[in-house]
């Protein structure tokens, strides 16, 4: 069978690409076996040789170039469809987007991008019922002297990072020896770089070497359209899983995480949490109270809190965990509409407009962190009924507001992303993040068994699967990113999917709870990143198991880590190796990312954690006191040590026990 590649390379010393006839290389495309289906994919041995009698610096492009006539592209962690290229453009936030022509920044007809800026070392493209894709190793090592590509398992010392790309102009996804981020670096979505020089960026060959890598194709009839990514990641995570290193345990983390947040972020006249404490650096701490009642601060640290201290048996951190929750009940609801202010401050008191605010297209209260309070303080309610104590007054709370948030749905039956500050009415919609108040809603159905709105509740679930979940698109899930493709509005559809399933018993909600994680772990690392810059470097910090925020904040957040009851939710209902596999990682992943000693991140005390891991180029922002580029965050943030506390202390807890049974 041929294989359909375009190959060209730029020279250090080229302005662009050429065709790889007019330089010094040579490629030979060896086929080996496999049928190019997602389980047996085409393996081809490809050899790239310098012929020269110098050396050769530049970069090698290989593009995969079917016939295709309206394709849509995933580089899982990085772009998805046309990253929403159809979507207005000239917004806050900015990320790439795939347009065709000659479109306005951010946009482009193509992407050329680090390996390390995806989950998965894969390009995928689909136009009408193909899938066409490749795959090959992430970056080069240097074994013996020689130039070897890595693979799980292999030994050698780092050498260089590889590259993906996509193309409208093309029709292609491809590979590159060497990589560039072109036409643009993305550090964050206000901080964007054009095209670099060459140089620290290019392979190097020295006279009449060669290097041999194996290539890996795909082309396949996808019945499945979109959703053929889930099952595509889930082949690659077979080939090129390397699990987290060990970490903490569950207990000794609980407590590090849950004991920092109480001693270092509590603020007891205000009943809630810091939203963020800096370390400036001669040593001393910049405290940033960004109230929130979830999202970044509130409940999002204080039932996580609340779920450790029942764990653990410490009465303190209970008592800090019921008084935000108490707090938040008791005074923050707006008489105007009958719903709960998202944020407080001294000058302002309650209100609507938190520090997200003016990023926002259209102002109001927000289905998100709205739906959110809901389900947190039900969790929190079951959670410490389960523990003999009876909160009757947060039941009440959350009855009075769930159903206004149902009179808001629209004709899809979609809650709203947005609503009026004075009737709460819904003002904007097409957003996944408010799923939240569906979640919210089954929730409240558990409790009190009224079960007339679950016709309506599965509409709407209908809607928000087939809007973003089949379409492996999601996004409107947190605030400040103007709706850019995100894996965090997943999280409250994975949320609602289980309690639908528990609801009804229907089989369809453990498919889509499933396509709904798959989508997530398309962010989620398969293999550990060789980070070149400390503490993580320093560290031998893992990127597997950690999932990145959105295609405009391209940094690892610990957010996925509360979806672990989740994961266990599916597994007692039907087993699942790849499921667990991931569950292990997602887990393992979170007891190896905060301090467990003073400053062994290189800031700050025990338990402290940023929400910011930075796994490659993107928001290396933080510096070290000479100035030098850090590769976390030197803050302590609440909501990111309750994302970990989340997965531990909930199912997970005892669900450790039970396979500690099963392996006597």
């Amino acid at each position: 069978m041929p294989l359909q590649l375009h190959t060209t390379a730029r020279a250090v010393t080229s302005d662009d690409y050429a065709p790889l006839e007019t330089t010094p290389l040579t490629l030979t495309a060896v086929y080996k076996h496999g049928f190019s289906t997602l389980d047996n994919p085409a393996v081809w041995e490809m050899t790239l040789t310098n012929t020269a009698d110098a050396p050769w610096q530049g970069v090698v492009k290989m593009e995969y170039r079917p016939a295709v006539q309206n394709p849509q592209f995933w580089l899982p962690g990085f772009l998805y469809g046309t990253n929403r290229g159809d979507a207005p453009i000239r917004v806050d936030n900015r990320y790439p987007r795939l347009r065709t022509g000659d479109p306005e920044f951010p946009a482009s007809p193509w992407w050329m991008v680090r390996a390390d800026r995806l989950s998965h070392p894969a390009a995928f493209m689909l136009d009408g019922c193909r899938w066409y894709g490749l795959a090959a190793a992430p970056y080069f090592v240097r074994r013996n002297g020689k130039l070897k590509p890595w693979q799980p398992g292999a030994k050698g010392e780092f050498a260089q990072f590889a590259g993906f790309t996509c193309s409208l102009e093309n029709g292609s996804v491809g590979y590159t020896l060497g990589y560039e981020n072109a036409p643009y670096l993305f550090v964050q979505s206000h901080n964007i770089k054009p095209r670099a020089p060459m140089g620290g960026n290019c392979l190097t060959l020295a006279a009449g070497e060669s290097v041999t890598f194996p290539l890996y194709t795909y082309n396949i009839y996808a019945v499945d359209g979109p959703r053929t990514l889930y099952a595509a990641l889930e082949q690659i995570y077979a080939q090129w899983h390397t699990p987290p290193r060990r970490g903490a345990s569950p207990a000794q983390a609980a407590a590090l995480l849950a004991g920092a947040v109480a001693r270092d972020a509590w603020l007891p006249d205000d009943k809630n949490y810091i939203g963020i404490t800096k370390e400036k650096p001669d040593g001393s701490y910049e405290k940033n109270k960004i109230f929130s009642i979830s999202w970044t601060n509130g409940l999002s640290a204080a039932v996580p809190n609340l779920l450790a201290a029942l764990r653990l048996g410490d009465e303190t951190i209970r008592a800090q965990s019921l008084a935000c929750i108490d707090n938040i009940v008791q005074n923050s609801l707006d008489p105007r509409c009958g719903l709960p202010n998202e944020t407080w401050d001294p000058d302002h008191g309650w209100s609507c407009r938190g520090w997200w605010f003016d990023g926002m297209y259209t102002g109001g209260h927000s289905g998100y962190l709205i739906g959110q309070t809901l389900y947190y303080i039900l969790k929190a309610y079951r959670a410490e009924a389960a523990h003999g104590h009876d909160h009757p007054d947060w039941l009440a709370f959350v009855q009075g507001v769930v159903p206004r948030l149902a009179a808001a749905r629209n004709g899809d039956e979609e809650y709203p992303f947005t609503l009026s500050e004075q009737t709460g009415a819904g003002l904007e919609y097409d957003s996944l993040g408010s799923a939240w108040c569906l979640a919210a809603e089954a929730a409240l159905m558990q409790l009190t068994g009224d079960t007339a709105d679950l016709p309506a509740m599965e509409r709407s679930e209908a809607h928000y699967y087939d809007t973003f979940v089949r379409r492996a698109v999601c996004y409107g899930g947190p605030l400040d990113t103007n709706k850019t493709v995100d894996s965090e509005g997943v999280l409250a559809y994975i949320r609602a999917a289980r309690l639908l399933h528990e609801l009804t018993g229907r089989a369809v909600y453990l498919d889509h709870l499933r396509d709904a994680l798959c989508y997530e772990y398309s962010f989620k690392f398969c293999y550990n990143v060789p980070v070149q810059v400390p503490p993580l470097s320093r560290l031998s910090w893992s990127s597997c198991g950690g999932s990145i925020t959105s295609v405009a904040n391209p940094h690892i957040h610990p957010m996925s880590c509360t979806v672990a009851d989740e994961m266990i939710y599916y597994l007692k209902h039907r087993p699942d190796a790849y499921i667990e596999s991931r569950l292990k990682d997602t887990v393992g992943w979170s007891l190896q990312t905060f301090n467990t000693f003073d400053r062994e991140y290189d800031y700050g005390r025990a338990g402290w954690m940023s929400e910011r891991f930075c796994h490659c180029e993107g928001l290396l922002v933080q510096t070290y006191p000479d100035g030098s580029p850090a590769s976390t965050w030197f803050a302590l943030m609440p909501w990111a040590c309750g994302s970990v506390l989340e997965g531990l202390c909930g199912d997970w807890w005892d669900y450790l026990k039970e396979e500690a049974v099963r392996n006597i």
